[in-house]
């Protein structure tokens, strides 16, 4: 959900040359906390460029203003938070291509959907959906669902993540000040990924990001593979030993 607050804002005398203009301010308010700041221009362009624009924004699946903004970001080499996401999603698919994993079609540019498929009855398909924030102490959120009607397997999903909770509330709370951010909704998981205070580059937010997605299904299937047995203890046991090869805990 984002938040727009316009602001009206004095006429910038070194871009009267080249266009005539009404600007405003608008600050974008992201779901992960943080704000974009960007603002609102009336430029002149050829009716040919425009259409240009238009045709490749669609095939690309995002708005004339994003692209626009995109193509001006790359020739002055301005990292946008546009480019960044798409450098981390990339990161994260060459990490994840992997036998039980599928990556899906991104929806948008701020999206991911992998899937990875659970040895069980019926055999349901585990779907993972990262969503990356563009700013803000948030660096993204995953959300864990199935598509599944069985109401046994739906209880024992819930059952596995809170399990997970716990773990998690266990070994690594300290690292978020005692308060991991994350929601349990019948047979759905939420969890909010925090932006590491020291700077890290792509490469190493999607490593984590990957590193975190594996780990869990990981340990999910632990804990659907000793069910009956030691099934705790078994649980614990696969989740530290994945804490152990973490290189950045988000």
């Amino acid at each position: 959900n984002i938040y727009f607050y316009q602001i009206k804002k004095c006429n910038h005398n070194y871009i009267k040359c080249l266009t005539n203009y009404i600007t405003s301010d608008t600050i974008l308010f992201t779901r992960g906390g943080g704000k974009v700041k960007k603002s609102v221009y009336s430029i002149v362009l050829m009716d040919d460029v425009v259409d240009a624009v238009d045709r490749m924004a669609y095939s690309l699946g995002t708005s004339r203003s994003n692209l626009i903004n995109q193509i001006l970001a790359e020739h002055l080499s301005f990292i946008t938070p546009e480019q960044r996401m798409k450098s981390i999603f990339g990161e994260i698919e060459q990490l994840m291509n992997e036998d039980c994993f599928r990556i899906i079609d991104r929806a948008s540019d701020a999206m991911m959907s992998i899937k990875s498929a659970l040895r069980y009855k019926y055999k349901p398909t585990i779907h993972y959906l990262v969503e990356l924030f563009r700013g803000g102490d948030m660096l993204g959120e995953l959300r864990v669902s199935f598509r599944t009607q069985n109401r046994i397997l739906i209880d024992t999903l819930t059952d596995f993540f809170r399990l997970w909770v716990a773990l998690e509330n266990k070994y690594i709370a300290e690292y978020f000040d005692g308060r991991i951010i994350c929601s349990i909704d019948d047979g759905k998981y939420t969890r909010q990924f925090v932006r590491p205070k020291s700077e890290i580059s792509d490469e190493k937010a999607g490593n984590a990001i990957a590193e975190y997605i594996r780990n869990f299904d990981y340990v999910l299937k632990t804990y659907f593979e000793n069910i009956g047995s030691e099934v705790i203890s078994e649980t614990e046991k696969a989740y530290a030993d994945c804490l152990k090869n973490v290189s950045e805990i988000i």
